[in-house]
């Protein structure tokens, strides 16, 4: 039976108007409303269309309803900058995500989510102290607590997302092309989702990445929206990368920018984002700092980092392909058992579906100098 939430989700998936979609498939707006709440259904020759517009097989339009995230529980960091067509198209790609991690979770067995409500300690802390002054200081004392909890110590993590993936976030990306589009993260079955957006920096990634995390144990109780909620995911973001003991030992003593250049390649951060923790931290003025931040935007940095790292993508997505391929299922194989094609998968993928099902080896690092996130395929 034609599933009206699929087709809903297809065409906000491709942040298509109803408007839009109806003229691409030779119908009123009304037939296509009529789709999107059930009380009507398209005809043969229209669903081809739809699926050829809407760039998912025939197929998916008929599977069991989907989970689809809401703005509500997704932490979107520039939400107010958001059009409501590229927010849709995030929560579609959360909602398709959310429909591959499914189908691996029932083939292979994840590691187990290792996060602690740093949110509900916080609130014990605000209790017993005197509450501004913790409030200023619970995102840094967040992010030393999550270290010392996951045995980091003060060294520099050199893969984000191994590390997140040992410790059970579902880690994936976006390909969307937009700058308002830069990370968001959710909890759903009780488990941690985090979706990134590879057309950005690998530094700024990185960043994304802890700040979705900050959101993630921090705010686990709360909307994850509003400006104070984003300072503190920001502060705890930049505590996390660049530990305040490793900052103070081994900061550079003259703060230019060639020094930054060359410093943030031990925490693998952006210019712009150790500038301001040398800052917070106390090693440079108001004037160094803003003067440094002027000249930082003069030379492009904000958008083209210098001496970029390279982007790190997922450990654990890339071991599931190479098992799959091991075990005779190829690309299509999985695509099919969907109803979603390769492109979309491979665009939650970080592009491993792509090349890893075609024999190609990803590039692997280490998290922090820990063990990487370990699976095992479920035989059924």
């Amino acid at each position: 039976m034609f599933n009206p939430q699929r087709f809903a989700l297809a065409r906000r998936r491709r942040g298509m108007k109803k408007r839009e979609l109806a003229a691409h498939i030779g119908v009123t707006e009304r037939s296509v409303s009529g789709y999107e709440s059930g009380t009507q259904e398209p005809e043969p020759g229209t669903l081809t269309k739809i699926a050829k517009t809407l760039r998912f097989p025939e197929a998916f339009f008929f599977g069991d309803d989907p989970e689809v995230p809401t703005p509500d529980v997704a932490s979107f960091r520039s939400l107010s900058k958001m059009t409501a067509g590229l927010r849709d198209s995030a929560l579609g790609a959360g909602a398709i995500a959310l429909l591959l991690n499914d189908w691996i979770e029932q083939r292979f067995d994840l590691p187990e989510p290792d996060l602690p409500d740093l949110g509900s300690e916080r609130a014990a802390m605000v209790n017993c102290e005197a509450m501004e002054k913790l409030e200023q200081a619970a995102p840094e004392a967040a992010a030393e607590m999550l270290r010392a909890h996951w045995g980091l110590g003060e060294q520099p993590i050199k893969n984000m997302i191994a590390l997140l993936e040992a410790k059970g976030v579902r880690v994936y990306s976006l390909a969307i092309d937009a700058k308002e589009v830069d990370a968001f993260s959710m909890w759903s079955g009780g488990r941690p989702f985090m979706f990134l957006n590879t057309f950005k920096s690998a530094e700024r990634c990185r960043f994304d990445a802890a700040h979705e995390l900050g959101h993630l144990v921090m705010h686990q109780h709360a909307h994850p929206h509003g400006p104070d909620l984003e300072r503190e995911a920001n502060a705890f973001a930049s505590a996390f990368l660049m530990p305040r003991a490793s900052v103070l030992a081994m900061a550079p003593r003259s703060i230019t920018i060639k020094s930054l250049i060359k410093y943030k390649k031990l925490w693998s951060v952006s210019v712009a984002a150790l500038n301001y923790r040398l800052h917070s931290l106390g090693l440079s003025t108001e004037w160094a700092y803003r003067t440094l931040c002027i000249q930082i935007a003069q030379e492009g940095y904000r958008t083209e980092e210098p001496e970029s790292i390279a982007h790190e993508r997922s450990v654990v997505l890339e071991k599931i392909f190479a098992a799959l391929r091991a075990d005779g299922v190829g690309k299509a194989g999985v695509a099919g058992e969907l109803a979603i094609s390769p492109e979309e998968i491979n665009e939650l993928t970080f592009g491993l579906m792509l090349n890893v099902l075609k024999g190609q080896s990803a590039n692997r690092s280490g998290s922090g100098g820990k063990s990487v996130a370990h699976l095992r395929l479920i035989k059924g």
